[in-house]
């Protein structure tokens, strides 16, 4: 990680990390830019939204580190991504704002119960979060953007050629993206349960 990053960071939480720390943000980090990569499509969703495991790294990071952290690992992550990206950086921008709401809510919740419930409870908040701003953040920020590449008619097209019930792309946000973005971060809520226990002794050795 840069001298940079660090400084930032440090900025931000108003205390000084460690190395382990910093290293444990860097791979972290590099972890979720890999899994960013593997990318799966999914018949039910159109085409240019994919389905991918990358906040799970810095939702462990929140858990592990502090939220301030997982948000830190969102923003390395996709600034890393935009180097391979055929998205302008639009799809990046939304992928960080999304991931930044969920892993920084799940990890102030848990920061404050720092037990299993509390982690559940911030995991499911977070993830309920995550997908409510899903709209507001796409429908005028990343959407308007998108508008510029491919037309808004074009857009609502592929939406409708799943649902034809839908008529508008605010529509279309609500009945697609809202569940699918709350879904998938549960996906990621039911793998961290299942992983953490066994990263934790590594968790603890390395990064605090």
């Amino acid at each position: 990680m840069s001298n940079t990053t660090e400084t930032a960071i440090k900025r931000t939480t108003g205390t000084s990390l460690n190395i382990r720390t910093v290293a444990g943000i860097g791979v972290l980090a590099a972890a979720a830019f890999v899994l960013q990569m593997i990318e799966i499509g999914l018949p039910f969703m159109p085409a240019f939204i994919k389905f991918d495991f990358s906040d799970l790294p810095a939702l462990i990071g929140a858990f592990s580190l502090g939220p301030v952290s997982g948000v830190f690992i969102e923003l390395i992550k996709n600034i890393l991504h935009t180097m391979d990206s055929g998205s302008f950086g639009v799809g990046e921008l939304s992928n960080f704002l999304l991931g930044a709401v969920y892993v920084g809510t799940a990890g102030i919740i848990y920061g404050r119960v720092r037990n299993k419930k509390g982690a559940l409870i911030g995991s499911v908040v977070g993830a309920a979060a995550m997908a409510i701003m899903s709209v507001p953040f796409n429908y005028f920020i990343v959407y308007p953007v998108y508008y510029n590449f491919m037309p808004e008619e074009t857009i609502l097209g592929m939406y409708q050629a799943i649902l034809p019930g839908v008529k508008s792309i605010f529509q279309s946000l609500l009945c697609f993206n809202l569940p699918f973005t709350f879904v998938k971060g549960m996906v990621d809520v039911l793998i961290t349960f299942l992983v953490y226990k066994r990263l934790s002794p590594i968790l603890k050795g390395t990064m605090r």
